[in-house]
């Protein structure tokens, strides 16, 4: 956590300088956001949750790391912003105080962690007002089905087992020990039905070949802010955007 405040990617520097860390994915479907209420889950140390803050929305940040949480705070005091942050795991969240929400949101290596989805889709919804929506960005599952070098079919697409894996590096900071991690992958499936079965109705899906971020092996910059890999003749999806509607 310490290893990734501190690294180029998240370039905390130009966010402390006035840089919005939200992509042009997310800033499309997000739209003006000023005056809504906004519960950013899975928040890491609260850049997005403050990038909203800034846009004029009413945030609460939430994660599980106490770490992440603790200097999500500090940010948002050095900022003099007035977002709030919550140390909880989004699987066991209830409904807060502070809701409900007119914007439910994440994004960007959230899912993968979570070995279900039910209890995130009830958490997403219990916070979300009638009407509310839910908007999410997030890798492929596609792409986690190949293996660390993304050069071979290695795990399955639908989540059937606990995918174990040594990682030499962070993808945010090549100076860091290795890591061992344990992901899970959801299918568009799975994604679909978790929501469905909460109230939650799909009224945009899109898939993109492209990753904002450049933090994977094996990626080449093709256009400002688009990354792809270099080693793969075809185009293929690598990530996606979801919003629902609670009904």
């Amino acid at each position: 956590m310490a290893s990734h405040f501190k690294s180029e990617f998240y370039r905390i520097n130009d966010f402390i300088n006035g840089w919005n860390s939200l992509n042009t994915i997310e800033k499309d479907l997000l739209g003006d956001v000023n005056g809504k209420k906004i519960l950013h889950l899975q928040c890491h140390f609260g850049q997005d949750t403050l990038s909203l803050q800034r846009m004029g929305a009413k945030c609460v940040g939430v994660d599980f790391s106490l770490n992440a949480i603790n200097q999500a705070k500090e940010l948002n005091v050095s900022l003099a912003l007035d977002a709030e942050f919550i140390y909880a795991d989004v699987l066991h969240l209830g409904i807060l105080d502070q809701g409900p929400f007119d914007i439910v949101y994440t994004s960007y290596g959230t899912i993968g962690w979570l070995p279900n989805l039910n209890e995130w889709a009830k958490s997403i919804s219990t916070n979300l007002k009638t009407g509310g929506k839910f908007i999410f960005v997030e890798f492929h599952p596609f792409i986690w089905t190949f293996d660390n070098d993304l050069k071979k079919i290695t795990y399955p697409y639908f989540n059937r087992i606990d995918i174990v894996e040594e990682e030499s590096i962070s993808y945010a900071d090549n100076n860091s020990n290795g890591i061992k991690t344990i992901t899970w992958n959801h299918s568009l499936g799975e994604i679909y039905q978790s929501l469905k079965s909460e109230g939650l109705v799909i009224i945009d899906f899109n898939e993109f070949d492209y990753s904002p971020y450049n933090c994977m092996p094996n990626l080449e910059e093709v256009e400002k802010g688009k990354y792809k890999f270099k080693h793969l003749n075809s185009e293929i999806p690598m990530t996606y955007s979801i919003v629902a509607v609670k009904q």
